[in-house]
């Protein structure tokens, strides 16, 4: 399974990068159904910091800008799907013994960390050229100013020397 496909089926969603019940179904090539009850059977392993149901509202969001669901068609709209967080994913490990079921989870949960990793280097850096925007914006309005000045001072040269003088004329 390419790292690359499993992480374009990871959202964010309250702030938690999570995967959807179906997405990971269709991972580990078992009809959503079958994953569900599965958790269901197991429901104490699974709590809300660990697997949490959509809302109405996060479930249209989510299809509305993602091609989350072209698939979830057939889908019982009053049911939103499931959302696994990255501990959620690993407790389904403990639930799923195939060995396509332990295969899916060591990629995905690289996924998750390959994400964490990329977003801890991209953090730094986005500090980093906040710290330049706030100092060269200082500089950049000095330079600017500097420039309004010189600019306002050679149109009041212009307009002074266009005008006939007046007073004591040698």
């Amino acid at each position: 399974m390419q790292l690359e496909l499993i992480q374009q089926k990871i959202y964010e969603v309250r702030g938690q990068k999570i995967m959807l019940d179906f997405d990971l179904a269709a991972l580990y090539e078992v009809e959503t159904k079958v994953l569900n009850q599965s958790v269901k059977r197991n429901i104490s392993r699974f709590p809300e910091r660990f697997m949490f149901r959509l809302t109405i509202e996060e479930w249209y969001q989510m299809r509305s800008q993602n091609v989350t669901a072209l698939n979830q068609n057939k889908r019982n709209n009053s049911i939103t799907p499931f959302a696994f967080t990255e501990h959620g994913v690993t407790m389904l490990s403990s639930i799923l013994k195939s060995e396509k079921a332990i295969h899916i989870n060591i990629t995905v949960i690289d996924a998750f960390l390959t994400l964490k990793e990329f977003a801890l280097l991209h953090s730094d850096f986005s500090e980093k050229l906040k710290e330049l925007e706030v100092k060269y914006d200082k500089q950049f309005d000095d330079v600017f100013e500097a420039i309004n000045y010189l600019l306002k001072k050679d149109s009041l040269e212009k307009q002074t020397k266009n005008r006939r003088k007046i007073g004591y004329i040698e």
